[in-house]
């Protein structure tokens, strides 16, 4: 997606080799046309597939997870990573590793809002180390459900997620590819 690129490009902030801050338009501040087109683009690659659940974890995935839902006009469900204390019904859980926050989490998903007869497409805005997206792949297995692929707005090529959620077998469609940040700049693949 050429406009997410030159979005990259005009307002991400390269922090070192490994981390891409792109909190003008996709996290802190989130630029809502941007996300209704990413939206679009991930419904149109996805259009055929049936789904009936778009499954993120929060709290950065959510509103790209909105617009795709509204898109296949489906309810967003989100894995949380801390229990509340409302969470009182039985609960799909997974551990992952967030890299961003050098921490483990257990996230949690409500059995009441993923079934087996559900269609889930993934989604997250970044796809760095690949913990978060097979937390939630195992979750859907637990679920019984069918999973559809996984939407990533920005991929980071030249780390091991995308190859590690490829390998177990799950469609991954990136709209931004990144194959480098070494030397403070951002090449895409």
């Amino acid at each position: 997606m050429d406009e997410l690129k030159k979005r990259i490009l005009q307002d991400g902030r390269v922090l070192n080799d490994q981390v891409l801050k792109v909190d003008r338009f996709l996290n802190h501040q989130i630029d809502v046309d941007l996300m209704d087109r990413m939206g679009h683009a991930f419904f149109d690659h996805y259009r055929d597939s049936g789904i009936t659940r778009v499954l993120t974890v929060e709290s950065s995935g959510i509103a790209v997870a909105c617009s795709v839902a509204r898109r296949f006009q489906v309810p967003v469900v989100f894995a949380r990573k801390t229990r509340s204390l409302t969470m009182v019904d039985d609960q799909y859980t997974a551990e992952v590793f967030s890299f961003t926050r050098q921490k483990k989490f257990t996230i949690m998903l409500n059995k009441r809002f993923l079934e087996s007869d559900d269609r889930v497409l993934l989604v997250d805005d970044f796809l760095a180390k690949g913990q978060a997206l097979l937390g939630l792949i195992n979750i859907v297995h637990q679920s019984g459900a069918t999973l559809s692929g996984a939407a990533i707005v920005i991929e980071k090529a030249f780390q091991e997620g995308g190859r590690l959620v490829r390998a177990v077998g799950v469609e991954v469609y990136s709209l931004a590819r990144i194959a480098s940040l070494k030397n403070g700049k951002v090449l895409f693949s």
